[in-house]
């Protein structure tokens, strides 16, 4: 019974579910390609690791929103991309530059692989240490005191 008015109330939210606002898209194929492209090579600012292309958020939608006013304003496709690196930084490219400020974003991973990876071999080492060392006499009748009750 239970699992029939779980069913019930799941068909009846789904009937009520609501969808999000559509994209606003040009008429112009061409200026819809370039926006493609564009947001292909920009990040998603608030998801991970998605491009502006992937994402349905709503700073993506508005980001592409705004790639899209810029176009038809006139501006290039650089001069999209260097605004928008201007305003968030390099973050906000897919594939940010490799320089001195974006260095952390490259490396960072292997950074943290290496540093879980020495952490693991540590904690194995000292484990097995551990295990191996001998008792001494305090050790062994302590632990004949708990063994015994």
């Amino acid at each position: 019974m239970r699992k029939l008015i779980a069913a019930a109330l799941l068909t009846l939210g789904c009937a009520f579910a609501v969808a999000g606002e559509a994209q606003r898209v040009s008429e112009d194929p061409v200026l819809e390609a370039k926006v493609q492209s564009l947001a292909e090579v920009l990040r998603c600012l608030v998801c991970q690791n998605q491009n502006l292309a992937d994402s349905h958020a709503d700073l993506a939608i508005d980001l592409k929103n705004q790639v899209r006013d810029m176009l038809r304003q006139g501006r290039s496709e650089k001069e999209v991309i260097d605004y928008m690196v201007e305003r968030y930084g390099d973050f906000v490219l897919y594939r940010p530059p490799l320089k001195t400020t974006t260095w952390l974003l490259w490396g960072g991973p292997f950074l943290l692989l290496g540093g879980g990876m020495g952490g693991l071999f540590y904690f194995l080492r000292r484990r097995k240490e551990l295990a191996e060392a001998p008792l001494d006499d305090q050790q062994r009748t302590a632990a004949a005191r708990l063994l015994q009750g």
